[in-house]
């Protein structure tokens, strides 16, 4: 079908072009015995026929070049096409107006070159505007019809209130428990995903080095899990910012575009969030904050698994993982015993727990 088209627009173009020209350039060349050429319906006759030849020579070209065309504009996602269509409407409507006034110029140069080039210019930008900066557009409309909604009543304003959006970066798909963290209904609304964490996620599971590429498989798992088997809506945010290099800044610029959540275990990237402006879940805060509470003096009962650091030191830990550093506990490798907590220390790193065998406590 594409083919047909071409092949009909030169027979279109060469039959316009044979019936303005030919007639003037037989008349241009005084060739008598082509006198006959001179009607211009012979003209346009002719040269429908030559263009029509000349199309079978470059139609398969131009059908490729039309199909790769076609393909690119297929894979822009229709948000980036309508917003680049819409600058480029506004920015050509901008350069017809300020090529009015030009045109009226008596200079040449000035009334017809200039005139195409601004067009030209101002359509350029305009797309590119409203192409790179569709999500601040999206963000604004977004703003505008809260602001209207704002004289409704109490009870609609209630219904209206739909929980920010919260969006993943690597690290936290990695690690694997924001799955089990959704599985439970704590995290509310919609769950983002944007394109660049994936690029970023794929790029470690095709790594080169066995933990990496374990880790970046471990990755897709967990998203594939999220997406299919948990009760909680998922989006891929398909849009680039193509003048940011990190993926961490384009989080955080996402996550002002969006007005959403970022949900990370990264401690840098919690920090930059926190100086940004920009709300953010840490994991790792989470967990720490769900661990079971114990206060010097309380009993437990915990099995000695290594030695410690410092001498006659055993190690234990609790079901969450918290290590209990039982003194003079060497002894009771492999046992186990019931302690006494003597003191606990929260870090950076996590939570520390120091105690003493009950046992050494009655023989004191």
């Amino acid at each position: 079908m594409l083919k047909k088209i071409v092949h009909l627009f030169f027979i279109i173009s060469g039959g316009t072009i044979g019936y303005l020209y030919i007639p003037y350039v037989i008349r241009l060349l005084d060739f008598n015995s082509l006198a006959w050429l001179e009607s211009p319906y012979l003209g346009a006759v002719l040269g429908a026929i030559i263009l029509f030849v000349i199309s079978y020579l470059v139609t398969d070209y131009i059908v490729d070049f039309l199909r790769w065309i076609e393909e690119g504009l297929v894979k822009i996602p229709i948000g980036d096409l309508l917003f680049g269509s819409l600058g480029l409407i506004i920015g050509l409507v901008t350069a017809f107006l300020i090529n009015l006034p030009i045109q009226e110029i008596n200079i040449e140069f000035v009334s017809k070159v200039i005139p195409l080039f601004i067009t030209i210019l101002l359509g350029y930008f305009g797309f590119q505007v409203g192409f790179r900066r569709r999500d601040e557009l999206i963000n604004l409309l977004s703003i505008n019809r809260k602001d209207k909604k704002k004289g409704s009543t109490d009870l609609d304003q209630l219904d209206s209130n739909e929980p920010r959006p919260k969006i993943l970066d690597t690290s936290v798909i990695i690690d694997g428990r924001i799955a089990d963290i959704c599985q439970t209904s704590f995290i509310e609304g919609t769950i983002v995903i944007p394109q660049f964490v994936l690029g970023e996620l794929q790029h470690i599971a095709d790594s080169s080095d066995v933990l990496k590429r374990n880790r970046g498989r471990r990755g897709l798992d967990v998203l594939n899990r999220i997406q299919k088997e948990l009760p909680i809506k998922v989006e891929i945010y398909e849009g680039d910012f193509e003048e940011i290099q990190e993926v961490d800044s384009k989080l955080i610029k996402l996550a002002k575009v969006m007005d959403g959540i970022v949900v990370t275990n990264d401690f840098n990237l919690n920090k930059v969030c926190d100086l940004q402006g920009v709300s953010v879940l840490n994991i790792n805060d989470l967990a720490n904050a769900v661990k079971p509470v114990v206060l010097p003096g309380e009993e437990l009962m915990v099995q000695v698994i290594k030695d410690g650091k410092e001498q006659n030191q055993g190690i234990a830990y609790l079901d969450d993982g918290t290590m209990i550093v039982v003194e003079e506990g060497r002894n009771y490798i492999g046992k186990t015993i019931e302690v006494l907590i003597t003191s606990v220390l929260q870090t950076s790193a996590g939570r520390m727990i120091f105690a003493k065998p009950k046992l050494l406590e009655k023989a004191l």
